[in-house]
Order: C-alpha cells, then structure tokens, then sequence
C-alpha cells in the first residue's frame, strides 16, 4: 500500500512537471507554445516584434472566437545558435523539431503561404504551423490572406483541435440539392459575386460543359458581411469572429472539413469538433469563460547551446559477454558517425556504483573520437543501480557551466532496477536535462519509457543480435534537428544476416547525398574480407578500412559517386557468424536538399481495444515524395514480428492521398515493447513530387467594395522542377512503443473515404480503395452500396436508402482500387443528382462505418455561355443551358419521325 500511495505520489508530480515542449491548456490559457526560428533566418529584432504582436492580437480574437473560453497565455521563441546580438535565455527541453510554429524562409512550392502540416484525421493535432519571414514582416504579401493573428487562430485551429479547411481550390463551386450552384464555403450566408481573371481584369464567369463555372472562375467576397462564421472558410473577413456551429453548418459543401469529420449521419461542423473531439474537449466543456479580457501573453526568448552529451552505460553483470560487446560496438558507432564537430561528449559507467570514464570532451577531429572510443567499457560486473548511474551522469554535465539544464543523457541499459528508481525520477524532470533511454533486451526495467517521455528524450528498445542492428540503429537516430537538412547524418542502408560464406548486397548513393558517406560492419567473431566497389568500378579492399572493437570502418574519399555501390563480404571462418551493415551520409550539394524520412506511430501506448497507427514521412525539403516504396518492421521485445507496407493512398489510414506520408494500420497488437524501423525505396527515376498542400488560410483574390470589384495582387505560381537524384534508400528507427496487452477485439474494416461517383448516359460508375477485413489489412467479405436522390435521407438514414444488389462484385485486397458500374431504377434526365454511399462486411459480419458520400450529377453539354456575376445569374445560366438542351432534343426526335 505505501508503495501505491508513492507511486501515486510520484505520477501527480510528474504532471505537473510535464514536458516543456508539450503545449497545456492551464486554466483558460494556452501554455508551453514553441515558436523555432530556423538557422536561414538572419538575425532580426522585428521579427521576434511581429511574431509577438500575432500573439497579442491572436490571443484576443480567439478569446472572441471560442466564447471567451481560452487565450494565448505563455509563449517561448527558439533563436537560432547563430543569433548574438540579443540577451537570450538557455533553453532547456526546447528544440527545433518540438517547435509547433516554425518560422522558416519561403519555399518556391509554397511561397509565403501560410500552412498547418497535418497528418492524422479529425481532431487529431496537427504536427506545426509553417510561417515565413516575408509573411511576417510584409504587409503586401500578408494581406491577401487577411489580418496575421486571423490567420494564426486559423492555423491554430488546425494545429491544436484537428478541424479542416471549409474551402476547396480544387473544387470551387457545387451543385446544391437544390440545384443551385454554390461557392464551396461554411456558412452560405457569406455573400459575394462570381468572376474570372484575365490579366487581373475581372470578367462574368463562363459555364462549363459540365455546367459548373468554368476552373478559372473565382468566388469574390462582399467586404462588408454580416456573418460571423467561418474562421475556417474565410478568416479575413471583418465580420468573421466565430467557427462555424451546428446552427450555420454547410453540410453539403465538397470540403476537406466534411470530408474528414463526415460520420453515418451528418457532417461535424467545426465548432462540433473543437469541443467533442479534439484534445481540449472536455476542458472546453467544463471552462467557465472569464468575465473581462484576458491579459496579454509572455514572451521567452531562448536559445540552444552547444550540443553536450553523457553516455550512461550499463556493466552491471547481466552485461557480459555479447551485450557489452554489442554496446562497445553501437557506442563507437554513434561516435564516429553521429557526434558532430564542436559537440562534447563524456563517459558514465554504472553497476553497484558510477564512475566517469572520461571528461566532457570537445569532437573537433579523429583524434578526440578515438580517445573516447578507447575509454568505452568492456568488462562488466555487479547490479544495476540505475539513480546511481543518473546522478553521476548529472555531476558530469556540471563540469562545464554548472548546470545540467539543455544537455543530454543517452542511457542505456538491459536489466531491471536494482534500487528505486521512482527516487531518481523527479529529480531527472528537475534537471532540465534531455533523457534518452535505451532498453536493451527484454529484462530493461519499464520506468525508462516514463522517463524519456518525461524529459523529452527518446524511448527506443533494442535486442542483442548483431543481425537485427537495432541498437546501431538506436544509436543512429539520436541526432538532434536544428532546421538544417544540409548537416543531418542519413541513414541509407541497415541490414545484418547470419552469413556462412558470403553477404552480398548494393547501397544505391543517390544525387542528394554523399558526404562523409561511411560503411559500417559490425561482426560477430573475427573480420570477413571486405570488398566494396563503386558505381564506375573503383575497388576498396582491406587497405582502405579501420577495424577497432570488431567493427569496420570505410569512409569513401571526397564525394561519394552518385549510382550503385556493391558490397560483398566473405566469412573466413567455417561456421556462419552475425554481421551487419549500416551506411550513412550527407548532403551533397547546398543546391541539393536530402530526400529524408522520418516515423512513428501515432500513440506511443495502447491498452489493445483500438488499432495503432504507422506513419512515415518522405519529403524533400518539405516538397512529398511521391512512388516509394515504404515498409515498417514492427518487433516486440517478446518476439512478436509484423511486417507492413506503408502507403500514401488516401485510403485505410492514410489521411491524404500524395502529401508524402505512408500510413497503415496496425492491428495485430500483442502485449509487448516494440522497436520500430521503416526502410524505403525509390526506384523511378526522378523523384515524384506534389505541391498541393492540405491545410492552410485561403488567399482572397478580392473582394466587392461599394458594388465595384477590388483586386489583390496575383498569387504567386509555384514552378518547381522535380530533381532526379537518382534511385534511393533509407532507413530509419522511430521512438518505440509499448502494447500494454493482447488485443481480443474483431477490429471493424476501415471507413471508405475516397468513394467517387459519375453518371454515364444511364449508368452509374463507382470507384474505391478496398478496405481490410480489420481496418486496411486483409479483404472484406461483401460491400453494401446504396443510393438516393435526397442527400439528406443517405447521411441520416442509410439502411433506408435504395439498395443495390452487389452480390457479383467479388472484394479485392485491402488497398486495390475497385469499380462498380450498376444501373439504377430510375431515369436519368439532365441535371439529375444522385448521391452514393457504400458499406463494407467482414467474415464475423461485423460493419464498418458508412463511406463518404459520393455526389453525381449527369449534364448535356449545351453551348458555353457566359453568366453575370453572382448566384442568380448562374442558375439563370444553367436553366438556360438545359433548355437549350431540350430544344436540341425536341428537334432532334422531330427530325427523326419526319425521316421515316
């Protein structure tokens, strides 16, 4: 019991305590937000003047916004280390890539747009905010998307409640259930008029055959409005103070809001959202809102220093043999691969007792590797007093400034506790001090997740074998992101096998890469020929390799040539022996930006009643990376292994088809601590890339001023040129995660989400993405499809709907694109619409959720004409068109009966 109420104890401090780069809601207002100024950036006090003025502002308007409710409380800004000229303060947990505003200079495949990363669905949190200097600083580029702290509650709204645009570029304009053609907006009752642009000359917007205005009709705002909503659609106009609720929902608009947030019945609206689903909900629910305005935000400027790190290593007994071999190897590793020039480095060892086996050392060449390399353990004894190792770790870092707040602990150990590491545990959150934990083997005690999650750290498992290379691989990813792609080391290749004779293999070295490009082979037992040959035939033997600690070394000279390099290395000795291979590189070219990838599940814990999601991210300096071929291994510390395949279908888990991230669900989940590596692969030719970003304020071409229409400046275009840097591979290790026990449940299959619909003459075409039989993996049993001319009667009442007899249409395997043609009982004329949903079964008939519904309307093409501005003239227009269509009709059958 007294170790109960400790625990307890323990827990209610630590969140108090929580990670300083994890925005709160404290009371009513928001804390702990990070703004990262990337290192491109040049020192500018304005800048950090109008970043903080969008806060001030922004804090008001979403305190108008959300009732009153909440506000911007506390705000931490991350310079950049190359800033001087200001006093700022050390930052402790803070780092670039926790940042949730970025602030980075523009990029030519998105200007100065302002945008959300969004990666999961709705209500889900969004990853950061994409600001640039010019948007901040500009009023001319700014402008057109409205007031900068409209804006940002726009983009906070992305970012912290999970809720979507409720506009649509693609998409402009629909058909209305009743038959009217409507800007795609939320709520209707935003007016404004219709017109093309011709060389910035506003013109009455042309019908298309499809009867729809044509793709270069744009919607033009009255400036003077009455409604208030929405923030979502269009935050630049004045009268726009509210998110759209239930009340003004435009459930019928073809947006990314109701597509995401769309169930069985109707269409969430965001307001909904913001306080049924997302992280703040039941905050939101129980806050009572503040009688008078909030005061203003405070500011923190911060700063990172010089990147210093204490490696905690294990000797305790349960470390001999392979395992402290395994560490000297993946420690030696990290140190001649990771470790940047300048950073400082010091060695911690622990058992029954610490000791420091080597000062804070400053990298700034071999010479200062190898000494540290010489100083790794290899010998190991005694009991694993786990606050012992810590607290020496901690007296290290004090060696150079006195203070532990913004350094580093990379701690690594196999076994359980020996003392009480609950004793040790506040005070590791009290330190300031980032801490990495790294389990190795099954036995490693559970507390260290809950330390690395406490203090921003990384939590990765590994076990022992040399083939698997999963603690090279740990050791691999704890590289700290400033914002500069050009620096980071890139991980290429990871594979191990148990070799007999010979393993043989090729490391494509794509155009992106190959700097500072290295071989790593780790082995088991004793050295096997090494023969490495590069793309125009040059050959690298044993003259041009390290071996130090049963790991070899060959650094490729200069730039690595760009093509395939083939490796082979012989076993000398007669019985097969583990060995592994690990390549990294760098950038090539400052011209040039790295293909990167990065991964991780979308919850580090689950209890098993709900499935898991895996996510990879392949981009090239922001621009997705479209083709690869991506695959997640996912293996528990208990042996349990599963293999996925990652795809950016917009299907199945994945949220938006071609942004550049790879999800799957993951569904088998068995109790265990699992490591988590993806590997991927682009064999195409150039890289494929997509600039069409998801989330993110709408630029406002005009607006209508005293009945005259007043134009903004054009949006810039995006031209960029996809690179071909030739065939690639990567692989990478994310944060691992913890299943706590089996899963029991018959998981449904995954809602569709892409489901389309065309009329042809009489017939109706459907296309889909399979679903899985649980979620997106395996096959469904059967599909129900129905249909209705009533939107309304198919969101609220499915099962009452016309049914389709499907009972031909055999299911494919989850992610196989499906189509189905039917004819419905009924005559199709001009202008009928027809709205579709589908349902699918799997073997145990358990349901997934209703589709998205698919809307299909079948049109004469008639004579393109030309409309007036505004929504009157348009149906005139349409009206127009179908009896010009009928009048074709009517003479036509006349011609026919006079003929015979």
């Amino acid at each position: 019991a007294v170790i109960v109420k400790m625990f307890a104890v323990v827990v209610l401090v630590l969140i108090a305590l929580k990670s300083a780069t994890t925005i709160r809601l404290d009371g009513n207002g928001y804390t702990d937000i990070l703004v990262v100024i990337n290192p491109t950036v040049p020192e500018n006090e304005e800048l950090l003047n109008q970043i903080k003025k969008m806060f001030i502002s922004g804090s008001e308007y979403l305190f108008e916004a959300l009732e009153h409710k909440v506000f911007f409380k506390e705000v931490k800004i991350l310079v950049p280390p190359t800033w001087t000229s200001g006093k700022y303060e050390k930052a402790t947990t803070e780092s670039y890539k926790k940042g949730k505003i970025r602030i980075e200079d523009s990029f030519s495949q998105y200007g100065n747009e302002p945008y959300t990363h969004q990666t999961e669905g709705c209500g889900r949190e969004g990853d950061y905010i994409h600001l640039t200097p010019d948007f901040l600083l500009n009023n001319h580029i700014s402008e057109p998307y409205g007031p900068r702290e409209r804006v940002f509650v726009h983009e906070w709204a992305h970012l912290r409640w999970g809720v979507f645009d409720e506009y649509n570029t693609r998409e402009p304009f629909y058909l209305s259930a009743a038959g009217h053609i409507q800007p795609t907006r939320c709520t209707d009752k935003i007016s404004g008029e219709w017109y093309e642009l011709n060389n910035q000359n506003p013109r009455s917007c042309q019908i298309d055959a499809s009867g729809k205005p044509s793709p270069r009709c744009e919607f033009f705002p009255d400036y003077i409005q009455t409604a208030k909503a929405s923030i979502m659609f269009m935050q630049s106009l004045l009268s726009v103070k509210a998110f759209c609720g239930e009340k003004e929902h435009n459930y019928e608009a073809p947006n990314e809001q109701n597509k995401q947030c769309g169930k069985a019945t109707r269409t969430k609206a965001t307001h909904t959202v913001i306080f049924e689903n997302s992280v703040d909900k039941d905050a939101l629910r129980n806050l009572n809102p503040l009688s008078s305005v909030p005061t203003p935000p405070t500011f923190k400027v911060i700063q990172r220093g010089i990147r210093v790190i204490c490696l905690v290593l294990d000797v305790s007994g349960s470390m001999q043999g392979l395992r402290i071999s395994q560490q000297q190897r993946a420690a030696t590793f990290f140190l001649n691969q990771i470790t940047d020039e300048k950073q400082f480095v010091g060695l911690v060892t622990f058992s029954t007792d610490a000791q420091i086996l080597s000062p804070l050392t400053k990298i700034d060449g071999p010479a200062a590797r190898q000494k540290l390399i010489n100083s790794l353990p290899t010998v190991a004894s005694g009991s694993t007093n786990i606050c012992t190792g810590l607290r020496k770790g901690f007296e290290l870092l004090r060696t150079d400034d006195g203070q532990t707040i913004g350094d580093e602990i990379i701690f690594l150990t196999d076994g359980e506790a020996s003392d009480n590491v609950q004793a040790c545990l506040q005070e590791s959150v009290q330190s300031g001090a980032i801490i990495h934990t790294l389990a190795f083997g099954p036995s490693a005690d559970n507390i260290l997740r809950t330390m690395a999650e406490q203090t921003d750290g990384k939590f990765i498992v590994a076990e022992e074998s040399i083939l698997s290379n999963q603690l090279v691989d740990a050791f691999s990813s704890l590289t700290v992101y400033d914002g500069n792609s050009f620096t980071q080391p890139i991980q290429l290749e990871s594979t191990g096998t148990d070799v007999k004779d010979w393993f043989n293999g090729t490391v494509p070295i794509d155009r992106s890469v190959g700097n500072h490009t290295t071989f790593t082979i780790i082995y088991e037992r004793s050295a096997p020929t090494v023969n490495i040959v590069s793309p125009s035939g040059v050959v690298y033997d044993q003259r041009h390799i390290t071996d130090i600690a049963k790991t070899i070394t060959f650094t490729i000279p200069g730039t690595a040539e760009p093509g395939n390099w083939r490796y082979s290395f012989f076993n000398k000795e007669t019985s097969a022996q583990e060995i592994s291979l690990t390549v990294i590189s760098r950038a090539a070219h400052d011209d040039v930006y790295p293909v990167t990838v990065t991964a991780r599940m979308d919850q580090q814990t689950s209890d098993g009643t709900k499935p898991m999601v895996v996510l990879a991210e392949v981009s090239q300096n922001y621009i997705p990376v479209l083709g690869a071929s991506v695959w997640a291994k996912l293996r528990s510390d208990t042996g349990h292994s599963e293999e996925l395949q990652l795809l950016d279908n917009g299907a199945g888990a994945d949220v938006f088809k071609n942004d550049g991230i790879y999800s799957r669900y993951f569904t088998k989940l068995k109790r265990g601590k699992y490591n988590l590596k993806v590997r991927v692969e682009h064999q195409q030719g150039a890289v494929q890339v997509f600039f069409h970003r998801h989330s993110g304020s709408l630029y406002i071409p005009g607006h209508i001023v005293d009945g005259k229409v007043k134009i903004n400046p054009p949006k810039p275009k995006i031209n960029v040129q996809p690179v071909d840097v030739g065939n690639f591979t990567r692989t990478v290790t994310g944060e691992s995660f913890v299943v706590d026990r089996d899963t029991t449940i018959n998981f449904p299959p995954n809602k569709i989400t892409d489901l389309i619909a065309e009329i042809k003459e009489d017939t109706v075409l459907l296309n889909w993405t399979a679903p899985g039989e649980d979620f997106d993996v395996g096959k469904v049993k059967s599909y129900e499809i129905r249909w209705s001319d009533d939107l309304k009667m198919l969101q609220e009442n499915f099962t009452s709907c016309d049914l389709d007899n499907s009972s031909s249409l055999v299911p494919q395997e989850s992610g196989f694109a499906e189509q189905y043609f039917f004819q419905p009982n009924i005559t199709i004329k001009n202008g009928t619409t027809l709205f579709f949903a589908v349902q699918s079964m799997d073997k145990e008939s358990t349901k997934s959720e209703v589709s998205n519904i698919a809307r299909a309307t079948n049109y004469v093409p008639g004579p393109s004409l030309i409309s007036n501005q505004g929504p009157n003239a348009i149906i005139i227009s349409l009206c127009v068109v179908a009896l010009v269509a009928c009048v074709i009709a009517v003479v036509i059958k006349w011609a026919v009966k006079r003929n015979r």
